[in-house]
């Protein structure tokens, strides 16, 4: 058969049918680009390559273990990527945190975060400032304490600082407001995390494993700025470099809106 008969054959939903699943596969390989699953892939790669070989050459008992093992293994993909899949499922649907921003109010915004966080650093006063992003994180501000406030560098002063009865939780910013106040995050019991990190940077490194938000941890005992994205922390930044984020983060949910005409991701 030559290649005009095969190129007669195809359909225009086999077509469509190629570009989805690959369109799905790009997709899949981005989301875990970078995070731990890549490795759990690997592994997995590894115990198919056993599974076969155990099967021609005829491993009897290794064959049966795996090939009991293959028989949970849609149960077992779930509890292992269940953070991934969370996130994955909840990427959709969703307003981003800078819907409508204008330049002028957009700025403020950063300025009055900003601010607050240089001054908060200054007096090493420790302070945990999520951003929602798509990933919705209502279960987080109904047990801290509602503000729905506007964002300022007075007030966010005025929350972290002791003996605030909220100053040990986090402030939850949603659509440019202070959700809430003193919320309480999940920690991150990670081996990998470093021992030199304390409670709110694993607090931080929780929450964004979970979810997509962004957090800007203020270190109490070095006085310095870090944010946590992704279950990733950049650390000891100073004004303009959190600047730089905070504005390139917007900048690029303000190109997805305009490529999709519709709410997209910040990062």
């Amino acid at each position: 058969m030559n290649i005009p008969d095969i190129l007669a054959g195809i359909r225009w939903q086999d077509i469509v049918d190629i570009v989805i699943v690959s369109v799905l596969i790009y997709w899949i390989i981005i989301f875990i680009k970078g995070t731990r699953a890549v490795q759990m892939i690997f592994g997995l790669a590894l115990i198919i390559i056993a599974f076969y070989i155990s099967r021609k050459g005829e491993l009897l008992a290794l064959h049966w273990i795996l090939n009991t093992f293959w028989t949970s293994i849609i149960v077992l993909i779930i509890v292992i990527f269940q953070n991934d899949i969370r996130r994955a499922l909840t990427t959709v649907g969703k307003n981003p945190f800078f819907t409508g921003i204008g330049f002028t109010e957009e700025s403020h915004f950063f300025e009055d975060l900003i601010r607050a966080s240089v001054s908060l650093a200054n007096k090493r006063i420790g302070a945990l400032i999520v951003f929602e992003r798509n990933t919705g994180l209502r279960e987080y501000i109904e047990g801290g304490i509602d503000l729905e406030a506007k964002v300022s560098k007075e007030l966010i002063g005025s929350i972290f600082t002791p003996p605030s009865p909220l100053h040990d939780g986090a402030v939850i910013i949603r659509d440019r407001k202070i959700a809430a106040a003193g919320c309480l995050l999940p920690l991150s019991m990670d081996s990998e995390v470093g021992n030199d990190l304390g409670t709110r940077h694993r607090a931080a490194i929780g929450l964004t494993k979970e979810t997509d938000a962004a957090v800007i941890i203020i270190s109490e005992e070095t006085g310095t700025i870090s944010l946590a994205l992704e279950g990733k922390i950049t650390r000891n930044l100073d004004a303009p470099a959190l600047r730089k984020i905070l504005q390139r983060l917007f900048q690029r949910a303000q190109r997805t809106q305009k490529v999709s005409g519709k709410s997209g991701e910040i990062l």
